[in-house]
């Protein structure tokens, strides 16, 4: 792909956009680059973009920037149907996302990992599984480092390990991975992709470009998935946590172990005992990371070690602090309703949840069970508060705390010895906080202050 000269415009300053506007400028590209967001909340980025000779629009995209472009490169937060960009495709203009755009560079094999819930925590331990078994391997995506800042690293033996989201597979083209990971769909992301259907084909788009050489790994346990498995050209691998379930090639358990069948001979590779996650998804989570290394020739005994030693992702069921025997967990990346009810699921009673933010259109009534029977009480916090008061009403005591910060020292008030405290709020963070990273962080440095103050551990 040759970029000299040509004009190139980014939509969208985040992390990928920025990293992209780098690259194509490296590349002899005239880079131009447009975000909504007023210069105030986007400044840290742009002295050095002007620097460098990127011209930069801020509050807002203007018709005449989108004219004339050679290539447009739209980050993931951006709408694929934003007006300006609908326009400039009618006008024959080329749009691809950042992933699509670094695909072309990068070398290597992919493995590509995406999922309503679990992507992160099965990215990072699908690449340290394959960093202990020796093989040369990167982590990015989705996950923190964008794929675009992977490419000067890459090379033709090493194993580039991704987490992809929806909204970054909405644009690919020829993105090519030898190992696709649907981990599980349940209804996310709705206010952007309006039916589950929509969002349900996003996500299949990671089997596009598969051939019968390739991989890809399906949860047996969840339908949606199942149903993706006649869609593939590539050979389809599933993972299993249930004991009746029957799998001809992948993972699964028994008898306590997780066990890898392939071509009619089968494998014990660890026992179940030794994963050192909370929660019945982790073990969905393992065995679906299980399945990628062991699909890119990493040793059973290697994976065992790596799994064994694994430690939780931060801000996914992450402990916190034990403060007057109460235990704090940040879970700032359950980001819709189903993570939320696999962080309810993680505790058998006692819990004091907080929930809120900016909704993404979800359904809240579907945690009324499993707040009545394992909640003590919800606080609720941001936009969503009361639409999610509204679908949980007469689950568990409810009580409207408006920040994080009152939610943590509220519950601190009411939870006795043997209660946890979990942020786990099923929204979206956008309405009080950059992304969910400043959501937990901030959840986690109140926290520590109130430890500081009691002496706790």
């Amino acid at each position: 792909m040759d970029l000299q000269g040509k004009r190139v415009l980014i939509v969208g300053l985040g992390k990928s956009g920025v990293a992209a506007a780098h690259f194509l400028q490296e590349r002899g590209a005239r880079v131009t680059v447009s975000d909504a967001k007023p210069e105030s909340q986007l400044g840290k980025e742009i002295p050095e973009l002007l620097d460098r000779g990127i011209a930069v629009e801020t509050g807002g995209h203007g018709e005449r920037t989108f004219r004339g472009q050679d290539l447009i490169v739209v980050s993931p937060g951006v709408p694929y149907d934003v007006a300006p960009l609908v326009q400039a495709r009618n006008q024959g203009v080329h749009v691809i996302g950042e992933v699509e755009l670094a695909a072309r560079f990068l070398q290597g094999q992919i493995i590509a990992i995406t999922g309503s819930n679990g992507k992160t925590t099965t990215t990072a331990m699908t690449g340290e599984i394959l960093e202990h078994a020796g093989l040369e391997v990167q982590v990015g995506g989705n996950i923190g480092t964008p794929v675009i800042s992977m490419v000067a690293q890459s090379s033709p033996k090493i194993y580039n390990v991704l987490e992809v989201s929806s909204f970054q597979l909405e644009t690919i083209e020829g993105f090519h991975p030898h190992i696709a990971v649907i981990l599980n769909i349940t209804p996310d992301h709705l206010d952007r992709h309006r039916t589950l259907e929509g969002y349900t084909a996003a996500k299949a788009r990671i089997f596009e470009n598969q051939t019968e050489k390739d991989f890809a790994v399906l949860n047996a346990d969840d339908a949606i998935c199942c149903s993706l498995g006649i869609k593939t050209k590539a050979q389809v691998i599933w993972f299993s946590r249930k004991p009746e379930a029957k799998i001809e090639n992948g993972a699964y358990v028994r008898d306590g172990k997780i066990f890898w069948r392939r071509a009619g001979s089968e494998q014990e590779i660890m026992p179940v005992s030794e994963i050192p996650l909370k929660g019945a998804h982790n073990l969905e989570n393992v065995l679906a990371a299980v399945a990628a290394a062991l699909l890119a020739g990493c040793a059973p005994g290697k994976i065992r070690e790596a799994v064994a030693q694994f430690k939780a992702v931060e801000h996914r069921l992450e402990f916190v602090a034990t403060i007057n025997g109460v235990e704090y967990f940040n879970d700032s990346k359950a980001t819709n309703v189903d993570a939320t009810i696999k962080a309810l699921e993680s505790f058998p009673a006692n819990i004091h949840i907080i929930l809120g933010g900016k909704d993404k259109g979800s359904d809240y009534t579907v945690l009324k069970d499993l707040l009545r029977q394992r909640a003590k009480r919800v606080y609720t916090i941001g936009a969503a508060a009361e639409k999610i008061e509204s679908h949980i009403s007469g689950s568990a005591p409810l009580e409207r705390a408006g920040t994080l910060e009152a939610a943590v020292h509220r519950a601190a008030e009411l939870a006795e010895p043997g209660d946890v405290v979990v942020l786990a709020p099923a929204c979206a963070s956008f309405d009080q906080f950059e992304n969910y990273e400043h959501r937990g962080r901030i959840f986690k440095q109140t926290v520590q202050a109130m430890a500081k103050r009691t002496g706790a551990a």
